[in-house]
């Protein structure tokens, strides 16, 4: 028996049992990353796809995603790499993508306008090692390092890429612990250290995607804009329009006038507010 320390979830692990994540293992007595270097979709993107409106702004980066996730979000947008049953086999059947190899690939593309590696699609801190390896590499040839991420690790992770990181887009997904909690399978006073920890080291930009009946309530988004705004005014907030998705099609999209709404209560308190989606 094992625990695995990586998330909020301390999952207790039989040899040879897959943690709830779908993406660690118990192995010989210890938890380890059974998808280190499993990659399953690599794109070069402009950086305000992650969303990052305030670092690098019309740069390009190489995006590397694997598979697994450690929240269940019903309204996931990338359910076949996240936690879909599809997901949790999709790993063994991979192919491996070195640090070096990605490192290469970075390399390759800088003439193409890409910065380093952002770390994204899935929840790529379930395999914080492949992330921390490849990041000091590409840290080590002088380029970037992104993480989008929803922030359910523990501190002890970001201990491990404070010195390789250089910018997060990290989901507040909503400001409710029993919703965090019943609705999304996670967290929310882990979200908010794992935010007030990387503020410390890296830039760092928050996204909040408001869906119908679980975080649009105006009331809740003032309580959200307040915390941010203590991390500082100068930490960017994106409020992102919610589109009928995987296991939450019985809502409507986001009305377009409430997101502007919120846009506007947030830009009371805090300098720069996006609206995305839309």
């Amino acid at each position: 028996m094992a625990i695995c320390e990586v998330c909020f979830r301390h999952c207790e692990l039989k040899e040879g049992q897959v943690g709830f994540c779908g993406a660690r293992v118990c192995t010989d007595g210890e938890v380890v990353a059974k998808n280190y270097g499993k990659v399953c979709s690599i794109a070069l993107d402009p950086i305000e796809k992650k969303p990052l409106y305030r670092f690098y702004p019309g740069s390009k980066i190489i995006s590397v995603g694997s598979c697994g996730c450690n929240l269940r979000c019903p309204f996931c947008q990338n359910h076949e790499i996240s936690w879909s049953k599809q997901a949790m086999q999709m790993s063994d059947g991979l192919e491996m993508l070195s640090p070096q190899e990605l490192l290469q690939i970075a390399k390759k593309y800088q003439d193409k306008g890409n910065i380093g590696a952002a770390f994204t699609y899935n929840e790529p801190l379930v395999c914080y090692e492949y992330v921390r390896d490849c990041a000091r590499l590409i840290r080590d040839a002088g380029m970037k390092n992104v993480v989008v991420t929803n922030g359910s690790a523990q501190a002890g992770v970001l201990d491990e890429l404070s010195d390789c990181i250089d910018a997060m887009n990290i989901d507040l997904k909503c400001f409710n612990a029993d919703t965090y909690k019943k609705v999304l399978g996670g967290d929310l006073e882990t979200v908010k250290k794992f935010i007030r920890r990387a503020v410390e080291f890296c830039h760092v930009e928050i996204t909040t995607l408001v869906v119908p009946g679980i975080s649009d309530d105006e009331g809740e988004l003032r309580e959200l804009v307040d915390w941010v705004a203590e991390l500082g005014e100068d930490v960017p907030l994106h409020l992102t329009r919610f589109f009928p998705r995987f296991k939450m099609t019985d809502r409507e999209a986001t009305d377009i006038s409430l997101l502007h709404r919120f846009a506007e209560i947030a830009g009371e308190k805090l300098k720069y507010v996006y609206i995305g989606n839309c």
